[in-house]
């Protein structure tokens, strides 16, 4: 296959990453400096997100059989990007004061990375798994960066344990679609998927555990049982990447799937997706309340979150495509600045050898009277995820609740108001 100057354009962002990598990785190797490898990442970070303007000059194109570059990749690329920018900008003043290694915490940020691009390009299900590991397999050690903290090598324990049950109930329902498609890309799998073949019982299977396994990387209900406590136990600039850029990229590429296959033609899934967001809002919001750790809320707020954003998936099908697709991008930038903005507090306020995060919610109590700035961040910040009016979550909500009217889905749309 000959690759033109064209697509190595369209490939920008992800080979700026990638070398990224590549010079942090030997610079360690050279000498530990954790100033010069935190801004060797930031570097690496803005170019690849300012490359997005030349990846705009060359159009929408399948640069290999596995991507599609086109406005909607580009998009999300830019979110991911920014969400690991704003990760390591906090993990800077977090790390000042941590005795042990402090560069590879960058290196695993960039490989992270890697695979939120390359999720938010992916054109076929096997780009979609190696994004889904290649975003994965850094945050295990991300999670139990603190490993002298008891409660964050418990949580990286317990999310490589789920992670790898998830991935693998994935990667059977991928199996058993291939085998009654014979195709794994998503153009392929929705020609080959015609009306009466979404029946199936092989189909509904695989579709089924894919569900399993994806519903597990979202947090949806019922495979949320991990969130709350790998978010308590994780590092603060860990759960930022957690909440905004892991969620971002698998939900775009969900969306993609959903965009060319025609899985949402079955009544079955259309059923099952609905009951899955209803239960996240109502599970999601009603945890919430009762919390007195701010990460714990955050873990709970992005599971209503991420319901919400299953009823524009369930709306693809049943409405003009246009709708919804700006829609969940409304939502999702909404939702990735205030998450940012709340976790951002967190960790300016938290300190590895300090004792524990900042993360009860009396260790804000006060906060205007010595940090007025940060106390106007969290606040505006938790106001535009509760979606008060005259924030951006505010409007987000509002899309999602035009759009349900829209479609006809009125008791989803009842769950959101």
């Amino acid at each position: 296959m000959t690759i033109t100057p064209q697509q190595l354009i369209a490939m920008l962002p992800l080979l700026i990453v990638g070398l990224t990598v590549v010079v942090v990785m030997l610079s360690i190797a050279w000498r530990r400096d954790h100033f010069i490898n935190a801004t060797l990442t930031v570097i690496g970070l803005n170019l690849a997100l300012l490359s997005l303007y030349f990846v705009g000059q060359v159009g929408p194109m399948d640069v290999t059989p596995l991507m599609r570059v086109d406005g909607y990749s580009m998009f999300y690329t830019g979110l991911v990007i920014i969400a690991s920018l704003a990760t390591s900008t906090f993990a800077y003043p977090w790390l000042v004061g941590y005795p042990d290694n402090r560069e590879e915490f960058y290196l695993l940020v960039l490989i992270a990375a890697l695979g939120g691009i390359l999720l938010a390009s992916a054109n076929h299900l096997a780009s979609l798994f190696l994004g889904i590991e290649l975003l994965t397999l850094p945050l295990f050690g991300l999670i139990g960066y603190a490993y002298r903290q008891k409660r964050s090598l418990e949580a990286s324990i317990k999310y490589m344990l789920l992670s790898a049950a998830a991935s693998s109930f994935l990667l059977f329902g991928m199996a058993l679609l291939y085998a009654e498609s014979g195709s794994l890309s998503f153009v392929g799998l929705g020609q080959s998927l015609s009306d009466s073949m979404v029946h199936q019982p092989l189909i509904l299977a695989g579709l089924g555990m894919m569900i399993v396994g994806l519903g597990f990387k979202l947090s949806l209900v019922p495979f949320q049982l991990w969130t709350p406590d790998v978010y308590q136990g994780a590092p603060a600039p860990v759960s930022t990447f957690l909440a905004t850029a892991s969620k971002i990229a698998i939900f775009a590429v969900v969306m993609r799937l959903f965009m060319y296959a025609p899985a949402a033609d079955s009544e079955a899934v259309r059923l099952v997706l609905s009951i899955i967001a209803v239960a996240s809002i109502l599970f999601g919001n009603l945890m919430a309340i009762s919390q007195t750790n701010i990460k714990r809320l955050l873990g709970y707020s992005s599971i209503a979150h991420l319901g919400y954003l299953l009823i524009a998936l369930v709306a693809v099908q049943t409405h003009e495509l246009a709708l919804p697709l700006e829609t969940i991008g409304v939502y999702l930038a909404g939702y990735l600045f205030s998450s940012l903005g709340a976790f951002g507090v967190v960790s300016l306020m938290s300190s590895p050898y300090k004792g524990p995060d900042a993360e009860s919610l009396f260790s804000y109590r006060g906060l205007f009277w010595h940090k007025p700035i940060l106390s106007a961040v969290m606040t505006v910040m938790m106001l535009s995820l509760a979606g008060i009016p005259m924030t951006l979550g505010f409007i987000g909500k509002f899309f999602v609740v035009a759009m349900g009217v829209s479609a006809n889905l009125w008791w989803l749309t009842g769950a959101v108001v």
